[in-house]
């Protein structure tokens, strides 16, 4: 087979599949080009938490006979995958972000890599997190940085999956999102990422931050690549007793289907208050294109989402505790001081206060709901400007306004486990690229997935990549 073209490491999964499929690029040839790059950038992105290489090369030997004798399997077979370190790999260590679980080497796979690896995707290795999923990187970990600009932030906490996938590291990876782990880091590097209905995506083998709130979704570099790895992980799970029943759609089939007559909500006053110029602009950009193509947008009021956005942290914290208590207190000296502070928090908290969060969240969840039977979708801000640099990041802790700001996109649909697909629509003065927010109502991952790619049929910002 021949060798592999220039820029070949930016193609997207469908791109990468058509040429496996017709064999005129071999998975192990693929893979061995990615791992070599790993080992030429990745000493300074910090991306990878664990490097699988006989692993890859194995699963890339066993998919290559597999399609020259004519089984193929579909649009992930040969290509190469990485996840995030939350998912148990059989036999490699999986930690968590974790100095605890540096040594757990789980005696299964994830449901969800387990199911990558039934659709002959080639998993790379475990990709770097936060301690725990939480707010920050424990101490002895050193945080991925930003392909773009190593000055700014990665996002939180699925900073290694972005970093190695907009690095093109991987063609794809997963992400979990407990408070916006999966749009931050997309809106942050450039890249789409799905996170679907809480349930959607079994979270059986995932190391667990807050069960109600944590999500298991696809990082990719277009729509349809998200579509295609949802694909796969999406369904009821027997191990996983909280996953959805309800049928998976055929979601590739979605990414040609168009946005023609759909409804697409924009509050006017909650896009815009706070939210700084460039970023603005991103979203008018993105209501102006989807009105060429044929979309209604509509004027909607979205629910005061300030006392849910304020709940999320001590609901998380409550959950965080409980998913703890083999570790912690117990362990308590071995824990980074962000998770540690967070756990306290919630082991304090009242079962009064507990349920007062659950009873208004329960509220706001009801209106969420009323409002998707007036659109389709609702077009919001990812965050209320532009991607922050590392400096900014540092002084989170000392001001907690603008923690209020950066999640207030972001934790509400947590909070209501409503879906959201992140879209690139474009880059700030300091040329970084900011995203949006497209939501859709529970199990309208299909809607997403349509809107999405209609918009990236339309637009180019997904196919821009750092200059490594």
């Amino acid at each position: 087979m021949p060798n592999l073209p220039d820029a070949t490491h930016y193609l997207t999964v469908s791109e990468l599949a058509a040429r496996i499929q017709a064999r005129e690029i071999s998975p192990v040839a693929v893979t061995r080009s990615q791992l070599e790059r790993i080992a030429c950038l990745d000493t300074e992105l910090h991306s990878f938490a664990g490097v699988m290489a006989d692993v890859a090369l194995a699963e890339a030997a066993t998919a290559e006979a597999e399609i020259a004798a004519g089984r193929y399997r579909g649009p992930l077979h040969g290509v190469p995958i990485a996840v995030k370190d939350l998912f148990w790999t059989q036999g490699f260590p999986t930690a968590g972000g974790m100095t605890i679980h540096k040594q757990h080497r789980p005696r299964e796979d994830a449901t969800v890599v387990r199911r990558l690896r039934q659709a002959g995707a080639v998993v790379l290795g475990k990709l770097q997190m936060t301690e725990g999923a939480y707010s920050d990187h424990h101490p002895a970990v050193t945080p991925p940085r930003n392909p773009w600009n190593a000055a700014y932030w990665t996002g939180i906490s699925s900073s290694g999956s972005a970093a190695a996938t907009a690095a093109g590291l991987c063609y794809g990876s997963l992400g979990s999102d407990t408070g916006g782990s999966i749009r931050w880091p997309c809106a942050a590097t450039g890249l789409t990422g799905l996170k679907p209905s809480w349930g959607r995506v079994s979270r059986h083998g995932a190391f667990e931050l807050a069960a109600t709130l944590d999500h298991v979704g696809p990082m990719a570099r277009d729509t349809r690549d998200v579509a295609a790895i949802l694909q796969v992980i999406a369904g009821a799970d027997p191990a996983d007793p909280t996953a959805l029943s309800a049928p998976v759609p055929d979601y590739l089939a979605a990414t040609g289907q168009g946005v023609g007559g759909m409804r697409i909500g924009v509050d006017p006053a909650w896009n815009s208050e706070g939210v700084d110029a460039t970023t603005q602009r991103v979203l008018a950009d993105a209501v102006a294109a989807y009105r060429a193509l044929g979309a209604e947008i509509i004027a909607v009021q979205f629910p005061d989402a300030k006392q849910i956005v304020d709940d999320w942290a001590p609901n998380c914290a409550v959950e965080a505790a409980v998913a703890h208590e083999a570790t912690y207190p117990a362990r308590k000296g071995e824990y980074g001081p962000v998770l540690a502070s967070v756990i306290e928090a919630g082991r304090a908290l009242s079962g009064l206060d507990y349920q007062r969060i659950l009873l208004r969240r329960m509220a706001f969840r009801g209106r969420v709901a009323a409002l998707f039977r007036t659109i389709d979708l609702l077009l919001t801000p990812v965050q209320p400007f532009p991607p922050l640099t590392l400096a900014t990041i540092s002084t989170l802790g000392e001001q907690p306004g603008l923690i209020a700001d950066l999640q207030r996109y972001t934790c509400p649909f947590n909070m209501t486990g409503n879906p959201t697909l992140t879209l690139p629509g474009g880059f700030s003065e300091a040329g970084m690229p900011i995203g949006f927010q497209l939501v859709a109502a529970q199990l309208g991952e299909a809607r997403l997935i349509r809107a999405g790619a209609a918009f990236q049929a339309a637009t180019a910002w997904h196919r821009r990549h750092p200059a490594l």
